[in-house]
Formats: C-alpha cells, sequence, structure tokens
C-alpha cells in the first residue's frame, strides 16, 4: 500500500497498486492549480483505493466544462481524482511516500510549458495529448501580454492576480513540504522584496495555511479555485510567489535545486544546476 497526504495531513488516502502510469503535464491549468513549473501524475486501480480521512475536507473546482480539480480546503493540496467510469484513481505523485514503482514515461502539454522551465531528460515530449489518451490540445485559455519591467501572474479561476516588479531569484526545492504543498516534484518559487509584488485583485480570497511545528513554512492559495498564489512574509520582508502561478516570463531563471537530500525517489534531476543537500548557501 502507498500512503498519501496533503500538506496539513487532514486529507489522507491508501492506493494499493499497481500504478499502471506516471506522467508530467505541463498544460497551464496544472500549473496554475498546483502553483508548481509542471505536475506529476500516477494512475493505479480504482479498486485499490481507500480514503482514510478528510474527504469531508475536500473542495472541488470546475475549472471546465470537462473535467473539476479537487484540493484540500485547508492547506490547498491538491487531491485524487477518482474516475469510476475508466476504473482508475489519478492522484498527484508529489503527494505520495516512499518509492512507487515506476518513473515518469512522457511530458505531456510541452506546448504550453513555463518559459524558464528547461525539459533535460530524455522522455518523450507532446505537444498535447498524446493520441493514445484522446489526443486534444485541451482547453484554451487567455494568454497576457508580457509587459517590460513587469511580471504578471493569477491562480487558476484568474479571481486573484499580482504583478511583480524586480523579482530576486528562483529556486527548485525539493522539500517534503514543498512536494505536498504544491502536489509535485518538487515546487518552484520566485523571491522578491514585499514592496516588489502588487496585487491587483482577489487578495481577500487568498488563504494561508502555516504548518504549526514549521517557523515559517507557509503555503497560499485561492480559496475559491485551490490555485497557487503569492504569499506575503512581512516578518521576513520578502514574498514568495509559486512560479506555476505566472502568467509572463519572469526573466531570471532557477539557479539552484535546494533541499535534494529529502527529493522525491522516483523524480531524477537532469539539469546542470548546482544541488544543495539543504538550504541555498548564504
Amino acid at each position: 500500500m502507498t500512503h498519501g497526504q496533503c500538506l496539513c495531513g487532514t486529507v489522507q488516502y491508501e492506493i494499493a497498486g499497481p500504478f499502471t502510469l506516471m506522467m508530467s503535464c505541463h498544460c497551464s491549468m496544472c500549473r496554475k492549480h498546483h502553483g508548481a513549473s509542471f505536475a506529476t501524475f500516477v494512475a493505479a486501480p480504482l479498486a485499490g483505493f481507500r480514503w482514510i480521512a478528510g474527504e469531508d475536507a475536500i473542495a472541488s473546482y470546475p475549472s471546465s466544462e470537462h473535467g473539476r480539480r479537487q484540493f484540500c480546503r485547508r492547506c490547498g493540496s491538491v487531491t485524487p481524482t477518482l474516475m469510476p467510469e475508466a476504473g482508475l484513481a489519478i492522484a498527484p505523485a508529489g503527494n505520495l511516500d516512499g518509492e512507487l514503482g515506476i518513473a515518469p514515461q512522457f511530458h505531456t502539454f510541452v506546448g504550453s510549458k513555463a518559459p524558464y522551465y528547461a525539459i533535460t531528460d530524455s522522455l518523450p515530449q507532446h505537444e498535447a495529448m498524446p493520441p493514445e489518451f484522446g489526443g486534444g490540445t485541451g482547453v484554451e485559455r487567455p494568454r497576457v501580454a508580457q509587459r517590460e519591467g513587469v511580471v504578471d501572474g493569477s491562480c487558476l479561476c484568474g479571481a486573484v492576480a499580482y504583478e511583480v516588479r524586480n523579482p530576486v531569484r528562483m529556486y527548485h526545492c525539493h522539500c517534503t513540504r514543498c512536494r505536498r504543498g504544491r502536489s509535485a516534484a518538487h515546487a518552484t518559487n520566485l523571491f522578491m522584496s514585499i514592496d516588489s509584488l502588487t496585487f491587483t485583485r482577489g487578495e481577500e480570497l487568498v488563504t494561508q495555511y502555516k504548518v504549526p511545528e514549521a517557523r515559517f513554512f507557509t503555503v497560499a492559495f485561492c480559496s475559491r479555485c485551490g490555485g497557487g498564489a503569492p504569499r506575503l512574509s512581512r516578518e521576513r520582508g520578502f514574498a514568495t510567489v509559486p512560479a506555476g502561478t505566472l502568467d509572463t516570463d519572469p526573466g531570471p531563471l532557477p539557479i539552484h535545486h535546494i533541499y535534494v537530500d529529502s527529493k522525491a525517489p522516483w523524480f531524477t534531476i537532469t539539469d546542470a544546476l548546482p544541488r544543495y543537500a539543504e538550504g541555498p548557501p548564504g
């Protein structure tokens, strides 16, 4: 049995497996919902899935006429999608514990890939959904024009929006908290001074969850759709933006992988960026 849970631990479940599919999706809807550079999902027979706790804490957002996005309303973590018609349970791999007995097999929707993220592995890449899974180009979403000196971002439903000036740095973080909070292989976070970020709408819809035993670790998300949102750390004077929520190119590329000692065992780092066992230097 493989155990899975959200960041706060309210939603917990088990999957008997075996996992039959593992793929990474780069579509803008997955990026915005998770707040990550891409989302990685695994599929397993529905008969081997069971909720342990917290099913009543799951919120659902209709992201299109074709589907819904589920998340924990307390911490924002993405929760599994059950597909009785196909006999499958689809789970975000970032919330699962330990070895899964499977590795990512391909990338989908790379035509919508984040401009700051480079795919450096040798896995097959599909511009949209592979033909063997029904094909299709997905839901067309409005594009935001690049503005000089400004980076725009928004949540999945668009109710929360912000703009950033003078971003400082970007990290890929592989710590367990980030993986569970973003329900992904890792988090990619953009940092800037707190006065460099301005909400243009929907700040009142942003919910925050702080891990009780952590000194600072807090995630922020839109209470309507569960999509990632910026976190203003007033006590430290900076803002953290989940990079998957960006609508335009931030310019500075990720500079480090951090907390790689906590990396998901099923994810392989294949790029040449510096790696640090724990936090970044300095």
